[in-house]
């Protein structure tokens, strides 16, 4: 039996899975506010108590630099370390990989019905991949292509260096250096980052908050009501908001396919794309995606796919120990 753990700054996804030959079934499966509580052992401790499962080894994606078996999460006051896990547990081994490293393995795993096509690019495409996911916050991978089959490597890429294209971006840019010194593509390019282009767009003059969406926002959860709000199309700033993010993730998303060279393909996870999969496919993505002048033909060329599934990441892990145990290839 393997536990797999989704770790991330708002909640913690566990599973247990059973490996049969070469398939995995997920049995059991748990989710955790992250802030209400004190580590990742506490609530392991409580999700093994409540199910009485025999685990064996155990495999944790975390949101956020894994060195050494050791991580501090970015978004989150926690710091996990595999030999912890392992000796508190009562495991014959713990792991710890990056949360988009976890869902790099998990693509393989996943089944036609989990993916959206953006751009079919070029039929039977292979060689690197890559992976993108703004949730919480900006997530990226790549996945190396030996020939044969693709090994995931982790980054921290979603830390880079925010690039404005236009003199909107510029404005924006300069608007976030004022509150935080450096900008990265997670400022922009996240739940938190939605409402930072929000709150630019309306202290800049560029459109009226109605009273109604001011006690929204103050009610509720801000990036999730912008979101909600631009969707339907009530109100022209959480519009603009929105299409901004969307040509960001278009953006970010092909530095990103640039530097992996990922002609096999660019896949776009995290919580967020499920939520706004009309907007991704209203072309402003690809369109952004694409503006890379030169290399043009190159990232049209590219198959670009949004993952459905939100258990990617867990799937992903789970996989990833079993391959580490020898049971699967």
């Amino acid at each position: 039996m393997i536990l797999a753990g989704d770790i991330g700054g708002t909640k913690v996804n566990l599973a247990f899975f059973e490996v049969a030959g070469q398939q995995l079934t997920q049995r059991v499966e748990g989710t955790y506010p992250s802030r209400q509580h004190a580590s990742l052992e506490e609530i392991v401790h409580e999700f093994l108590s409540t199910h009485h499962l025999k685990v064996d080894y155990a495999c944790f994606g975390i949101a956020g630099p894994v060195k050494n078996g050791r991580a501090q999460l970015t978004n989150l006051p926690w710091v996990v370390d595999a030999h912890t896990l392992t000796r508190e547990l009562g495991l014959k081994f713990a792991w710890l990989i990056n949360d988009l490293e976890a869902n790099a393995y998990g693509i393989a795993g996943l089944s036609p019905q989990d993916l959206v096509t953006l751009n079919e690019g070029e039929l039977e495409a292979k060689g690197n991949a890559a992976i993108i996911s703004a949730g919480t916050g900006l997530g990226e991978a790549g996945l190396f292509w030996d020939g044969h089959r693709h090994f995931p490597l982790a980054c921290e890429g979603g830390h880079g260096d925010f690039a404005p294209r236009t003199d909107l971006d510029v404005e924006l840019f300069r608007h976030l250096r004022a509150q935080f010194g450096r900008v990265s593509w997670e400022r922009v390019l996240s739940g938190p980052g939605s409402f930072n282009i929000y709150k630019f767009l309306r202290d800049t003059g560029r459109g009226e908050e109605p009273a109604w969406l001011t006690e929204d926002l103050r009610n509720g959860d801000a990036p999730s009501v912008i979101t909600r709000v631009g969707l339907e199309g009530k109100c022209e700033l959480c519009v603009q908001t929105l299409d901004l993010f969307v040509t960001y993730y278009g953006a970010e998303a092909s530095n990103l396919a640039l530097k992996i060279m990922s002609i096999g393909g660019l896949y776009v996870g995290g919580g967020i794309a499920p939520k706004i999969i009309n907007k991704l496919k209203d072309g402003n993505f690809m369109k952004a995606f694409c503006a890379t002048g030169r290399m043009m033909a190159l990232m049209e060329a590219m198959p670009v796919r949004v993952i459905l599934n939100d258990k990617t990441a867990l799937i992903g892990a789970a996989r990833f120990a079993a391959a580490q145990a020898g049971w699967i290839r």
